[in-house]
């Protein structure tokens, strides 16, 4: 079990520096005006896209294999909480997936602004993900 979980930490930090960095790369995209600039940061988005993939779906796959380990973990609350959380991470993974398809097509969808904004998001998720798995609070009605 030990080299599940570590195997799992080593593949949600690979997940999570792709998803912190990918919409950075979407500020400096979304401010870029010079041809050339615009096409190094849609094969650099490409690139980190495939790479923060893999590592979501080898951190997802180890996180099944504790939950198969395990099963009983299931019915505890913190668990239920982090997999709603994860679920959420999944879809801004998802979001991201879709935002770099409209820049590669030249369609920007929002704003450099925007988009400083739209990178906070994982690391609120990551806060609350990582406080649950660590800590185990005892939730009440889940």
């Amino acid at each position: 079990m030990l080299w599940l979980k570590a195997l799992h930490v080593v593949f949600v930090v690979t997940w999570f520096a792709g998803l912190f960095y990918l919409p950075r790369l979407f500020v400096y995209h979304a401010g870029a005006a010079d041809p050339a600039g615009i096409e190094r940061f849609i094969l650099m988005e490409q690139r980190l896209l495939a790479l923060m993939t893999i590592g979501g779906l080898l951190a997802l796959a180890f996180g099944m294999a504790m939950i198969a380990a395990s099963p009983e973990y299931l019915h505890a609350p913190w668990l239920q909480l982090k997999l709603l959380l994860v679920a959420l991470v999944i879809l801004y993974h998802v979001w991201c997936y879709r935002l770099a398809a409209a820049f590669a097509l030249h369609r920007p969808t929002h704003s450099a602004r925007w988009f400083r904004w739209f990178n906070e998001v994982p690391s609120l998720l990551l806060v609350a993900i990582v406080i649950l798995a660590v800590v185990k609070p005892a939730l009440r009605g889940l």
